[in-house]
C-alpha cells in the first residue's frame, strides 16, 4: 500500500492550494487525488473559452442536474462544476469577488472563532499577486494573479453610469473600500490568460519530489479505522480497479460543495436515516452532511443592441471563430483574451439592509439558460443574482454506487423575501436599463420582454427561467460547539473522526455575498497554516470601509 502523510481529495481550487503550501518544506510527502484530467485544454487557457466550457458536460465539467425544483415549475436546473485540475476555477468566469466583510464579522458572531473579515483578510491578501500592487486590501506577491478590468469595449462604462444615473453608488473595487455600487470587476486573467488555482499554485509544485498526482482517480469512500480516517480508496480509471492509499496523517477533503458531502455518506459518515435507505454502514453520524446547501439564484435580462459591438458580430461565422482561436493560440492576442463580463454591481433590493444583497453581471451578449438558447442578434445582459438567499437545500445519495451522480435539491425561492429581492432586482435593472448612458447601446427588451410587467407576472418569469449562477455551499457547515447540523468545527476537522477534515465551499455556514472562488481558496490557505500548526497570520487593524462595508 502506497503511504503518505496528507491525501488530498480533490485538485480544485481548495486542493491545488494545500498540494503547494503543504509541499513547500520539501519533506512532506503528500498525494492528490483528482477524478479528472489535467487542464491542458486551450479553451481552459483561454478567457473566451469559458463559453465552451461552462454549458455541456465533458471532460472538464462533471455537468450535474438538481432534481425538480418545486418552486420553479419543477424544472430540472444545470449545474455546471469543474472537474480536472483547478475544479471550477478552469471553467468560470474569472471574476475575483471576496464577498463583504460582514460576511465573515457573522461567522464570528456564530462563534466560529478566527473567522472574522479582519482574520481571514490577511489570508486573501496572500493569495493574491494585484495589478495594482498591494495596498491595506490586496496582496502584491501572491501566487494568485488578479487583474483590472481591460476591455475598451464602450458597453462597460456605459452600465456603470447608468446605474449612477439611476441613483446608485459607483465603486472603483469591490474587495476594497465598498463593495456597494456599480464599478469594474477584477480578474483572475493575466496576460490574457485564465490564471485558475491549478495555473497560480498546482503547476508551480509538481516539480516538488515530495508531490505525487493521480489524475483518473474517483474516490470511492474514505477508509475510517477505530474512529481515524486512515486512507482512500479510489477506482482508477484505466484498470476501473478499486486502489488504496494510506494517510499516515490526514485525509483533506475538497472535493466541493456537492461531491464532499457525497464521498462523506458514501463512506458512512451522514445522517443515519439518510444512510439507510440505500444501505450503507453508519460509520459516523452526523445529520447535517449534505444539509445547509446554500446558493446563488440567477435571471438573465437582455436587450438588443444596435451595434455591432457585442458578442454575436465580433464572433459571427466560422471564420470569425477560427481567427480568433488562431490568433490567439498563436500570438497570444484578440478577443480571445477576453471573457465578455467586466462589469456590474453590488445593490440593495431594499435601503434598509446592512449590505448588498443583489449582485449583477454585465455580459457582452444575448445570454439565456448558460448560453444554451442561441440568439442571433447583438445585445448586452445583466445577470440578476440574489445574494443571501433564505431557501435551503440538501445533496444526498442516489445509490450506494460510488460511480451515480449525487442527489441535489437546492430548493430554490421557498420563502418570500427570497422572491421578493429578485422580483426587485428585475425591476432595479429595468430603471438603469433605460438610462441615457445606454441610449446608444439600447434596443428592445428582449427578456422578459415587454408583456412582463406586473408582480405576478414577473414572479412567473423568474420561476419559467431562473438557473444557478454556479456557487453552492454549506453542505459540510463549520459551526460551534453545540450545533447540532456542523460537520466540521473552526479548525475544519470533521466532528468525531481523527484524521479527517473538509476543506472547500462546502464549510461556509453562510454563503458570502459574491462569487466563491476568492474565498474558497481564501479557506485552503487558512487551513493550511491550521494542518501545518503554524500560527495564524497576525490580525491586521480592519482598513477604513465605506458605511456598507464597516466590519464589526
Amino acid at each position: 500500500m502506497n503511504r503518505y502523510d496528507y491525501v488530498i481529495i480533490g485538485a480544485g481550487s481548495a486542493g491545488c492550494v494545500l498540494a503547494n503550501r503543504l509541499t513547500e518544506d520539501g519533506q512532506t510527502r503528500v498525494l492528490l487525488l483528482e477524478a479528472g484530467g489535467k487542464d491542458s485544454s486551450i479553451l481552459v487557457k483561454m478567457p473566451a473559452g469559458v463559453g465552451s466550457l461552462i454549458g455541456k458536460a465533458g471532460v472538464y465539467n462533471w455537468g450535474f442536474w438538481t432534481e425538480p425544483e418545486p418552486n420553479l415549475e419543477n424544472r430540472k436546473l444545470w449545474w455546471p462544476r469543474g472537474k480536472g485540475w483547478g475544479g471550477s476555477s478552469s471553467i468560470n468566469g474569472m471574476i475575483y469577488i471576496r464577498g463583504h466583510a460582514r460576511d465573515y464579522d457573522q461567522w464570528r458572531q456564530m462563534g466560529l472563532s478566527g473567522w472574522a473579515y479582519r482574520d481571514v483578510l490577511p489570508y486573501f491578501k496572500r493569495s493574491e499577486n494585484f495589478e495594482g500592487g498591494a495596498d491595506d486590501w490586496h496582496g502584491g506577491e501572491g501566487p494568485l494573479r488578479v487583474s483590472k478590468a481591460a476591455s475598451p469595449n464602450p458597453i462597460y462604462k456605459a452600465t456603470v453610469e447608468a446605474g449612477r444615473q439611476a441613483g446608485h453608488p459607483i465603486t472603483n473595487d469591490f474587495n476594497g473600500y465598498q463593495q456597494e455600487g456599480w464599478g469594474p470587476y477584477q480578474l483572475t486573467v493575466h496576460d490574457g490568460q485564465r490564471w485558475s488555482a491549478a495555473r497560480a499554485y498546482l503547476h508551480p509544485a509538481l516539480s516538488r519530489p515530495n508531490l505525487t498526482c493521480i489524475t483518473g482517480a474517483r474516490t470511492s469512500r474514505i477508509v475510517v479505522e477505530n474512529g481515524r480516517a486512515t486512507g482512500v480508496e479510489y477506482i482508477d480509471a484505466k484498470t476501473n480497479k478499486k486502489q488504496v492509499v494510506q494517510a499516515d496523517k490526514e485525509v483533506l477533503l475538497c472535493a466541493g460543495a456537492v461531491q464532499s458531502p457525497h464521498i462523506l455518506q458514501l463512506s458512512g459518515i451522514g445522517d443515519p436515516e439518510e444512510l439507510g435507505k440505500f444501505g450503507v454502514p453508519v460509520v459516523k453520524a452526523l445529520k447535517g452532511v449534505g444539509a445547509n446547501l446554500q446558493d446563488h439564484l440567477d435571471v438573465t435580462m437582455s436587450w438588443e443592441c444596435p451595434q455591432p459591438i457585442t458578442a454575436y458580430s465580433l464572433r459571427k461565422g466560422l471564420l470569425k471563430t477560427l481567427a480568433i482561436g488562431m490568433n490567439y493560440a498563436f500570438f497570444g492576442k484578440g478577443l480571445g483574451r477576453q471573457q465578455f463580463l467586466e462589469s456590474g454591481a453590488f445593490l440593495k433590493s431594499r435601503p434598509d439592509l446592512d449590505r448588498p444583497d443583489l449582485q449583477i453581471h454585465t455580459v457582452l451578449a444575448i445570454m439565456q439558460d448558460h448560453g444554451k438558447v442561441s440568439v442571433a442578434k447583438d445585445g448586452f445582459t445583466f445577470h440578476v443574482c440574489q445574494l443571501r438567499p433564505e431557501s435551503r437545500g440538501r445533496v444526498g445519495l442516489r445509490s450506494a454506487d460510488p460511480l451515480d451522480d449525487p442527489a441535489i435539491f437546492a430548493n430554490y425561492l421557498a420563502t418570500e423575501e427570497d422572491r421578493r429581492a429578485l422580483r426587485e432586482g428585475v425591476k432595479m435593472m429595468r430603471q438603469v436599463a433605460e438610462q441615457p448612458a445606454l441610449g446608444p447601446y439600447r434596443k428592445e427588451e428582449l427578456y422578459p420582454g415587454k408583456d412582463v410587467q406586473s408582480d405576478d407576472e414577473i414572479d412567473a418569469w423568474i420561476r419559467k427561467h431562473a438557473e444557478t449562477i454556479y456557487h453552492p455551499v454549506g453542505t459540510c457547515k463549520m459551526g460551534a460547539a453545540g450545533d447540532d447540523m456542523a460537520v466540521v468545527d473552526a479548525e475544519l476537522k470533521v466532528r468525531g473522526v481523527e484524521g479527517l477534515r473538509v476543506v472547500d465551499a462546502s464549510v461556509m455556514p453562510t454563503l458570502v455575498g459574491g462569487n466563491t472562488n476568492a474565498p474558497t481558496i481564501m479557506i485552503a490557505e487558512k487551513a493550511a497554516d491550521m494542518i501545518r500548526g503554524r500560527a495564524a497570520l497576525t490580525p491586521e487593524d480592519a482598513p477604513v470601509y465605506g458605511d456598507d462595508q464597516k466590519a464589526a
